[in-house]
């Protein structure tokens, strides 16, 4: 939001109130708290009939700042608010007070405060170099015409400092020059709104990398270089403002520890990152289709681990009811049974609105389990389901009222759920553990989610949950996977969606998706064959649409060609990708990788928005042309093509032309890739038969290879003779040697 008319006035009706000066610091056990007066104070009058700044310094966690600014602070304090798994014992973190200045150190990161000088926090890294600072106008409050009262923070950006991550963005990759407002929307992948809004931002700099997280799940509006061209401005409606700086150097750091504080990613199931097919949307479907699909890709010889279920696998007008269509569907319990006997799991749409002609409308309303209005009535409205309702998830007997429902899917042989929207949430309505309207309209996913994910969990066990989530603010990225949204069929779409999971990658996400071929209208069959590579080389795979299948035979038969080769060689880079995956889970570093993570130094990384790295191994440069026509940057190093066994100096611009069949996909320079044998499925034993391939400059590296639990099965030691070039592998005990080939 912007409050300012330029750089010398203010907007009509706005007032602003700047801390200016330090009046009192109190400091204490890992913390101070500094007193800020909002004008120069030259004599005693001057205290009276004017505000005070409360501003609080203090560290939930070792590389973490927290500051919280408060005005006035007689507001009761209602949720939701993000719960900070990570917030641990701080008494690492020291305060030191030294005549004028106060400063508070955690780990490499200080913050420090010049009380005989104007107001400036100043947050250094462990060299003592200024990171950035909320200085002269960084730390203030503004009211507007409406008696709207805003708290802001002004933090510098530094000489050539991109920002990036804020969710799922489809915009331009870097933030700056941008207005992000935090706001759940159902708005596509066209445009300025956002399914996942994450109010943490990832900073890169000639010198290094740190993060902001704003810790407020309302309505957040940043200003990124746009207002103020050097700050990056953030506002909340309310009277405190609470954010943390989270240190680097690097910026993998700044992710290890900002998903420490708000939540790891789970480890998603193994079968997971096969090929999902669905039935899209509004086509026509029954069993007998069903079988169709499944028999059509066995027949054409692609693998599919999961079958999904659309909207109306439940009747017209009953969303959600739970209930399977039984003029469509009237055997679902043997349905299931029989396609799980042909080794696939099964996925079901699922929302959390429940529609008036549903019998679970009544059910729900008899027991208070459905949001209300303050007059007591239920909210309703006939957007997306005639007269549906939402249900409370405040309300811990409505959650598992709606785990109940599912825990029968369950029961039914069904193993995960397709968790749509959550994104419009009212803000005209009572909850029932009285949280703030504002604030529950983007937390409202978290909740939804965390209910179905730590259903599966129960049912299922830990490690064999797994939802396709389409909403997420920030702490999401414990209940994965998530997928893109609504996109269309076009190679302009393909892009943006893209940029939106690099974007999310970048606020703290290990695992993203999206449909194949894109959702809306029908794709041209060269977006639809590019798309498939570019989707099985993504974290997870799903082939959906909205209006028209997604089955490959409908786009050609090279498209069947595409996706089989696709599919398997996805089958076969598991040992690699499940590792990554672990490490994702572990370290919160995601496996779909801006190049910027693995390369922060290289000033030509940091933009890249049309490549990344799959794994630290794998550069993936989508293809987004009908002709084959790609550019794509190798940075410094030989890097090997996993397909065609080309070597290419870099750091370099290419520019490379592809076939259906192919796409720039280089493997690192010094990596040793472990690929498994077994094409057909991405679960398989992958010790078995296992090939390690040892790019030219690999000389002494181990490589380790995952069992399903994310932990290490096998351990592996590639070395080379210096004077014969010779490959040597070393196995552990009771495990098959793999087969050495040079790349």
């Amino acid at each position: 939001m912007k409050f300012t008319d330029g750089f010398w006035l203010m907007r009509d009706g706005v007032e602003a109130s700047y801390a200016t000066e330090v009046r009192d610091v109190r400091t204490g056990v890992g913390r101070f708290t500094a007193y800020a007066a909002v004008k120069r104070v030259e004599r005693r009058g001057d205290t009276l009939n004017s505000p005070l700044l409360t501003t609080e310094c203090f560290s939930p966690a070792e590389g973490v700042i927290g500051v919280r600014t408060t005005h006035l602070a007689g507001a009761r304090q209602t949720g939701p608010h993000f719960a900070l798994t990570g917030a641990a014992d701080t008494s690492a973190a020291q305060v030191r007070r030294e005549g004028d200045l106060v400063e508070l150190t955690s780990g490499p990161l200080t913050v420090r405060l010049d009380t005989a000088a104007p107001w400036t926090l100043s947050f250094r890294d462990a060299d003592g170099r200024e990171v950035t600072q909320a200085g002269r106008k960084g730390t203030a409050f503004f009211t507007t015409g409406d008696g709207a009262h805003h708290m802001a923070t002004q933090l510098r950006l530094g000489v050539g400092e991109q920002v990036y991550g804020l969710g799922e963005r489809f915009t331009p990759f870097a933030r700056n020059g941008q207005v992000v407002d935090m706001w759940q929307a159902d708005g596509g992948t066209s445009s300025e709104q956002a399914y996942k809004n994450v109010p943490f931002s990832l900073h890169l700099s000639p010198t290094g990398a740190y993060g902001v997280f704003v810790n407020h799940p309302g309505r957040v509006s940043y200003e990124i270089g746009s207002e103020a061209v050097g700050q990056m401005q953030f506002s909340v409606e309310d009277q405190s403002l609470e954010y943390y700086v989270v240190a680097g150097p690097t910026p993998k750091d700044v992710l290890r520890r900002y998903t420490a504080l708000t939540g790891r990613p789970a480890l998603p199931p193994a079968w997971s990152f096969g090929l999902w097919l669905t039935t899209s949307f509004t086509t026509q479907y029954d069993e007998e289709t069903v079988t169709s699909f499944v028999d059509g890709m066995a027949e054409r010889d692609i693998p599919l681990s999961v079958f999904h279920f659309d909207c109306f696998w439940m009747r017209e007008y009953q969303w959600s009811d739970f209930t399977w269509d039984p003029d469509v569907f009237p055997d679902p319990a043997g349905m299931l049974a029989r396609l799980k006997e042909r080794g696939l799991r099964i996925s079901l749409w699922i929302n959390p609105y429940i529609a008036q002609k549903s019998a679970l409308f009544d059910e729900a309303a008899a027991h208070g389990y459905l949001v209300r209005k303050a007059d007591g009535d239920i909210w309703q409205w006939d957007l997306w389901q005639a007269g549906m309702g939402l249900v409370d998830f405040t309300n811990p007997e409505a959650c598992d009222w709606f785990q109940g429902k599912l825990k029968v899917l369950l029961d039914q042989g069904v193993d995960c759920f397709k968790t749509d929207f959550g994104e419009r949430i009212p803000t005209d309505v009572v909850w029932h553990d009285g949280s703030d309207p504002e604030r529950m309209h983007n937390y409202y996913t978290h909740l939804y989610n965390q209910v179905v994910f730590e259903l599966l969990e129960k049912e299922r066990a830990v490690g064999e949950a797994v939802l396709f989530a389409r909403s997420a603010t920030a702490g999401g990225q414990q209940f994965p996977v998530h997928w893109g949204g609504d996109c269309w069929s076009s190679f302009g779409a393909m892009a943006e969606s893209l940029r939106g999971g690099l974007s999310l990658s970048l606020s703290g996400f290990g695992f993203w998706s999206h449909d194949i071929g894109g959702f809306e209208g029908t794709p041209d069959p060269a977006v639809f064959k590019r798309w498939l590579a570019f989707g099985l080389l993504s974290s997870h795979s799903r082939l959906h649409g909205s209006s028209s299948y997604r089955v490959p035979w409908e786009f050609g038969e090279e498209a069947v060609d595409v996706a089989r080769a696709f599919t398997k060689l996805k089958h076969r880079l598991m040992p690699y990708l499940y590792g990554a995956a672990a490490e994702a889970h572990s370290t919160g570093v995601p496996l779909m990788r801006p190049m910027l993570l693995e390369f922060p130094g290289d000033p030509t990384a940091r933009a890249l928005d049309r490549q990344y790295m799959l794994g630290p191994d794998l550069l993936v440069a989508p293809v987004f042309s009908a002709e084959g026509h790609v550019e794509v940057y190798l940075p410094e190093g030989t890097w090997t093509h996993l397909l065609t066994g080309e070597r290419v100096q870099g750091p370099a611009w290419r520019q490379e032309t592809h076939g259906y069949d192919s796409l720039p996909l280089y493997v690192r320079p010094g990596a040793v890739l472990p690929l498994g044998a077994d094409e057909r499925r991405p679960d398989g034993d992958w010790t078995d038969g296992l090939t390690l391939l040892v790019t030219p400059d690999a000389h002494d590296v181990t490589v380790g290879v995952p069992d399903h639990h994310g932990r290490q099965a096998a351990a592996y030691r590639v070395t080379r003779d210096a004077d014969s070039g010779a490959l040597t592998v070393t196995a552990p005990e009771g495990v098959p040697a793999p087969t050495l080939r040079e790349l």
